[in-house]
């Protein structure tokens, strides 16, 4: 029994054709979105690129790439099938060609769920890609003068600034590295000196921060230096002090960040979804009527449409046996009782002649 049949006259079929040729178009449109938004992430995540670690984090965006361009090709070869089936004529052409369209749009728009899915599952991998990253920005922050490193300095204070944020995981982690350039360290101080040689490593650490890390809306000067000696400052007490420098740190607030666009572009690769499976219903039946008119002779008469020709149980059971017996084609058959015409052929005996040679009078 059909699912979802649906009886159409040829008005019907008509209308159904047009809408579904516009409803095209707007898919090509869908696509050009979908090809927007994959790129605007790549261009986001390309930006702060140095301060991520390479992973799979452009996954996401190639996906939504991919499938916007492949969603311009596949609704613009649909528009123009829909527009030839309004005739019953043209609809001969692509008679063939439908079934085999419908069945890799089908595939196509579950690559669109995925890619929309994959945008709510990426944070686990964006989240290790900055933490890794920025723990690397953070270490190399003070070589302003190896290259390949130089830049670091600029593009740690221009996130801390432009995402109000310091630090890998806050303010902190500035503690456990040393983040002063050598250049800048007068060896001749004895300050310097015992710094430098109470330290295991030979790092000259303190408990300050950069200056990017300074909030502007602080009611007081920053205070960078010593921030957890209460008595180095007048009226100071660091653990009520948060207006003073940035407590939330950058891994959380790029992470937070990408999050947003990534749930806006998800709920828009969805609804792209919802709009490309409610075409591809649609391409469905009308390749069915018209296919069904064909059959019936009647050009002018009713056809019936549905989504499937069976119950979904026996077209599952169908589509199984199928890939069951694949390949099972070119095997010869071993059951006892069958005739196969390439079993029980007799042999010939090549090797022994049966002509009778006549005796060749002798020459006189």
């Amino acid at each position: 029994m059909a699912v979802l049949k649906v009886k159409f006259t040829k008005t019907k079929r008509d209308k159904l054709a047009q809408i579904l040729w516009i409803l095209n178009w707007v898919s090509v449109v869908s696509g050009i979105i979908l090809f927007s938004l994959g790129l605007f992430l790549k261009i986001e995540i390309k930006k702060r690129n140095e301060v991520m670690a390479k992973g799979d984090i452009n996954s996401v965006p190639n996906m939504l790439i991919s499938v916007g361009v492949i969603a311009c090709i596949i609704n613009f070869l649909g528009g123009k099938i829909c527009y030839d089936c309004s005739d019953a004529n043209k609809f001969s052409r692509w008679k063939l060609v439908m079934l085999p369209y419908i069945v890799c749009t089908f595939c196509f728009t579950f690559c669109i769920l995925v890619g929309a899915l994959m945008c709510y599952t990426m944070r686990n991998e964006l989240e290790e890609s900055l933490y890794l990253g920025l723990r690397d920005a953070i270490k190399f922050y003070k070589d302003t003068d190896i290259p390949g490193r130089c830049f670091l300095k600029k593009t740690v204070d221009l996130l801390q600034i432009g995402f109000r944020c310091c630090g890998n995981n806050g303010f902190r982690d500035w503690f456990e590295i040393q983040w002063v350039s050598p250049r800048y360290l007068n060896m001749a101080s004895k300050e310097v000196l015992d710094r430098l040689k109470s330290n295991v490593d030979g790092k000259f650490l303190v408990d300050g921060v950069p200056f990017s890390c300074c909030n502007p809306s602080s009611p007081r000067p920053c205070i960078q230096y010593q921030l957890t000696n209460n008595s180095a400052h007048y009226n100071y007490d660091f653990l009520t002090e948060e207006l003073n420098i940035w407590m939330k740190g950058c891994r959380e607030a790029l992470l937070d960040y990408y999050t947003g666009i990534m749930r806006s572009i998800g709920i828009a690769a969805l609804l792209i979804w919802l709009f490309e499976l409610s075409v591809l219903i649609g391409v469905r039946y009308l390749q069915t009527a018209m296919k069904n008119v064909l059959l019936l002779g009647d050009l002018e008469g009713e056809s019936d449409g549905w989504l499937l020709e069976n119950s979904f149980v026996e077209t599952a059971k169908y589509n199984i046996n199928i890939i069951k017996n694949l390949g099972k084609a070119n095997q010869i058959s071993t059951v006892s009782g069958m005739n196969d015409p390439n079993i029980n052929i007799q042999n010939t005996d090549c090797d022994k002649t049966n002509i009778t040679t006549k005796s060749i009078p002798a020459a006189r």
